[in-house]
């Protein structure tokens, strides 16, 4: 298909015979082009952030202090529970260091029977004072 037949005139001789046929605008002109930076406004803002964490803290420091408070519920019972055993456990351990401790008398009675004066029991510290054993075992060698 030739050019003359497009622009519907025959025997044109040259291109510059053609007429000029310009682009426009549309009808009411273009769209204006929207050349500012437009941020959109998305998501909450910093007011409702900050009183957002406010209240997460808040709640989750109420949670704290109701565990502490178990906690040291808990903490009081097994200390009463102690509280309450102590005076068997030491009965217990009273009984068992008198019998050490006769133990060790008739084993001291035996050995130093034949030194004359020797009073059994008597401590040959003088202190005055009666103190207990300060380890579990009033003599290691004397079963």
């Amino acid at each position: 298909m030739t050019e003359a037949m497009i622009r519907k005139k025959a025997g044109m001789a040259s291109v510059k015979d053609m007429p000029l046929l310009q682009d426009g605008p549309p009808p009411g002109g273009f769209a204006p082009v929207r050349y500012a930076r437009r941020i959109p406004n998305t998501g909450p803002s910093a007011v409702a952030i900050f009183l957002t964490t406010f209240a997460l803290f808040s709640y989750g420091m109420y949670q704290v202090g109701k565990g502490n408070k178990i906690r040291r519920a808990l903490k009081e019972e097994k200390y009463a529970a102690r509280r309450a055993i102590i005076p068997i456990l030491q009965a217990e351990e009273d009984e068992r260091f008198v019998k050490e401790w006769r133990k060790y008398l008739d084993e001291e009675a035996r050995i130093m029977k034949d030194i004359p004066g020797w009073k059994v029991g008597e401590s040959v510290y003088n202190s005055g004072r009666w103190m207990p054993p300060a380890t579990g075992e009033l003599r290691p060698d004397v079963w």
